[in-house]
């Protein structure tokens, strides 16, 4: 699972590593949060947790004969699919399956048509030692920060999906509908996940399909329907584009928001922790 990551990169650096056409953050969207979102959306994030908005590309079919537009927007994290009553769910669909991902009614629609690239510093995850264990008996689990190897920006595959909010009584009731503070509308996004590869599956089970750029183009595609090629796009090219190493578990915390989140943790400060490109076992508890 993709659970939370750092975006450190500012709108204008992704527009030009994208070739993003049209910078659309500046419009308006429907939000899942209550409060305001901190940092604000769209700034340097390093601890993106769900039902934030964040920085996504998109690409949307071309009118009137013009061609299709490649676009920075931002979308809420936590998908909420067209047909849902209400938002409630979003927060236990930040995920999708690649197994499964073209044949689950959330996901089926969005992977056909709605594709979208995660722009990425890198991603956290927890591993559970095999044998540090908490004061309540349950294994120590330990963050780590996942970068690619190369120190480029990592692009998540992800889909996204268009909702609108029922029409509802005017700002200040509790209702779902549209507010004069609230658009009418709320574009959400899941992160494609897949088998973890040989060495990060020592931290975790699964990760994040991270597409190279040679398959950017395919993947934003619109027109690009058929199942078996969009399948054939979450394969992955072979393991080694990655380096992990253990952080605090400041991260744990969404509060939580600075570069120092990424920075590797002291080897003295390890209890129980699997090298993931070893298997040894760090600082036994």
């Amino acid at each position: 699972m993709c659970g939370r990551y750092a975006a450190s990169a500012d709108p204008d650096e992704l527009i030009e590593i994208f070739e993003v056409d049209h910078d659309g953050t500046d419009e308006p969207t429907r939000s899942l949060l209550k409060a305001p979102q901190q940092p604000p959306p769209g700034r340097p994030d390093y601890n993106v947790a769900p039902s934030k908005a964040a920085l996504a590309v998109v690409q949307r079919p071309g009118r009137d004969d013009r061609d299709a537009s490649r676009q920075l927007r931002l979308l809420s994290w936590g998908l909420v699919p067209s047909w849902s009553a209400d938002t409630g769910g979003s927060v236990r669909m930040i995920n999708a399956r690649a197994e499964t991902l073209l044949s689950t009614r959330a996901y089926a629609r969005a992977a056909r048509s709605r594709r979208c690239l995660v722009p990425a510093t890198g991603w956290y995850e927890w591993q559970a030692s095999p044998v540090a264990t908490t004061n309540k008996g349950k294994p120590r689990k330990q963050p780590f920060f996942i970068r690619r190897d190369d120190d480029t920006p990592v692009a998540m595959a992800g889909v996204y999906e268009f909702w609108k909010a029922p029409e509802g009584p005017p700002s200040g009731s509790d209702h779902e509908g549209a507010t004069s503070e609230q658009p009418a509308w709320l574009v959400t996004f899941a992160i494609v996940t897949t088998v973890a590869e040989p060495g990060l599956d020592r931290i975790h089970a699964r990760q994040p399909v991270v597409l190279d750029p040679d398959r950017w183009a395919q993947w934003l595609d619109p027109d690009l329907q058929d199942p078996a090629r969009v399948e054939s796009l979450l394969v992955s090219p072979g393991a080694g584009r990655f380096t992990a190493w253990p952080v605090s578990t400041a991260v744990n915390a969404v509060a939580n928001n600075d570069p120092a989140l990424l920075h590797p943790l002291p080897p003295e400060d390890l209890v129980g922790v699997v090298d993931p490109r070893t298997g040894e076992i760090l600082g036994q508890p």
